[in-house]
């Protein structure tokens, strides 16, 4: 017997600590949208900015820096698509929704970060290899990218928090995505202060550290979101939650045999109920349907599929 309620979706998500929130899926829609366009018109003007005067101050750093900028741009462009695509509601391909749309914007942000680490990490390599190619750079280029740097940061403190506040694993890839390049300028100001005191070595070092953990940052983000599209469960501690919601049914007298699998920031659950076998299939049916109403109100669930056993209701005195 099972629950073929596919179209609802529950409005009531978890916060990244497990407590009930209650931001339905266009709320959450719109603050994906708002810290995006924020994002693209920071990294507009910071990418501008650093390209230009890294031409002028002759700092290739900065203008890598400005062109890892860019690569922000594309990341956000990702996230507006998947952000507008995973609110479709269900149709004939797609019964249980798009949210998966946010998974593989998640995929596709990995891969931006770790293309970006390994093209700093070539681009140091040649520098270590020839430090007499290195130019003189010009004392501005060191203001523009500490300005970059506390931008940068306050930037993925913005995102990071909105991403929390929702739940968005989507959000959470592009808010790492700018602290990536938080990361980059943060080398690029030690680089550009080393050259400046003579020490030209400094940034191309420097340069290959921070390209390797933007490319390991890439490489988290892009497994975790894989093994999501291949059906990966939730974590034991949510699982317990969930269970225990079904136990304090009333009428539930056991669960067993339950499993999950992500849904872009959803869970979709199968499990089998225990009710009293003395019952009428009708009463078992309206236990399942109330347990199934409460894991949906307070849980992150998308759907809950119930298979009803019938068991032997416990006789007084009985645990």
């Amino acid at each position: 017997m099972g629950s073929n309620h596919h179209h609802r979706t529950s409005d009531h998500k978890q916060d990244v600590n497990g407590a009930q929130s209650s931001y339905s899926a266009a709320q959450r829609g719109a603050v994906a949208k708002r810290t995006t366009l924020v994002s693209v018109v920071v990294n507009i003007v910071l990418s501008t900015l650093q390209i230009a005067v890294g031409f002028f101050a002759r700092s290739q750093a900065l203008i890598a820096d400005g062109i890892h900028s860019l690569s922000d741009l594309l990341s956000d462009f990702v996230v507006l698509i998947a952000n507008h695509h995973s609110q479709k509601d269900p149709d004939e391909d797609h019964p249980y929704g798009h949210q998966r749309f946010e998974t593989a914007a998640s995929l596709i942000i990995g891969l931006a970060l770790i293309s970006v680490g390994l093209g700093m990490v070539w681009f140091s390599v040649e520098r270590i290899m020839n430090p007499d190619d290195i130019p003189d750079v010009a004392p501005i280029a060191l203001g523009i990218a500490i300005l970059t740097l506390f931008t940068k940061e306050g930037l993925f403190r913005y995102m990071l928090s909105a991403a929390k506040r929702v739940k968005s694993s989507m959000l959470v890839a592009n808010a790492w995505h700018a602290r990536s390049d938080a990361a980059s300028s943060l080398v690029v100001a030690i680089g550009i202060l080393g050259h400046l005191l003579g020490y030209k070595i400094l940034d191309p070092i420097a340069a290959l550290i921070v390209g390797l953990m933007i490319a390991r940052m890439g490489w988290r983000f892009g497994s975790d979101a894989f093994n999501d599209l291949m059906d990966r469960g939730i974590d034991e501690k949510e699982l317990q939650e969930i269970t225990q919601t079904l136990n304090e049914t009333p009428g539930v007298l056991g669960v067993h045999d339950i499993r999950t699998r992500k849904m872009g920031d959803m869970v979709l659950v199968d499990a089998h109920v225990e009710v009293d076998r003395t019952l009428t299939v009708e009463q078992g049916h309206d236990i399942v349907v109330a347990a199934r109403d409460s894991v949906m109100r307070r849980h992150r669930v998308l759907d809950l599929m119930a298979h009803v056993d019938p068991v032997d209701a416990p006789k007084p005195g009985q645990p």
